[in-house]
């Protein structure tokens, strides 16, 4: 595996995330505790995982320029901007829903989960048609 290998990891980790997070929601409306935590450690170690492979990668490649000059290119951006800002964000509140659960003080949990839920959807989901918007269109 080289370092051009990575963007394709990444987006894979991605969508695994999203995948298990999907999951993780399913089982906790379903009242399995047991099973949302299994689903949600996945999430979050294919996240950690993620954002590890992400910052090896640009450090050595820097930034990557969009390289399409057409109707996409607004788009592209449309998408990247809010997912950037919301990637970075996100990072402390998951910290905090995690360590929440840990404690079992689910209802604090369970307060800020239903919204950072969303918000790590949009960035796992953002960050796939990112990379289908730089690297395969």
């Amino acid at each position: 595996m080289s370092i051009q290998d990575l963007p394709t990891l990444n987006a894979a980790l991605n969508f695994i995330a999203a995948v298990f997070l999907v999951l993780g929601f399913i089982k906790i409306k379903k009242g399995d505790r047991a099973g949302h935590k299994k689903m949600m450690v996945t999430a979050l170690v294919s996240s950690l995982f993620f954002l590890t492979s992400y910052l090896i990668y640009h450090y050595f490649a820097r930034s990557v320029p969009y390289p399409h000059h057409d109707w996409t290119r607004p788009l592209y951006f449309a998408i990247l901007i809010p997912h950037i800002i919301l990637a970075a964000v996100q990072v402390p509140f998951i910290i905090y829903i995690v360590y929440q659960a840990f404690k079992e003080n689910f209802e604090k949990h369970k307060k800020l989960a239903k919204f950072v839920w969303y918000v790590w959807m949009f960035v796992s989901v953002t960050g796939v048609l990112i990379y289908l918007m730089l690297y395969v269109l």
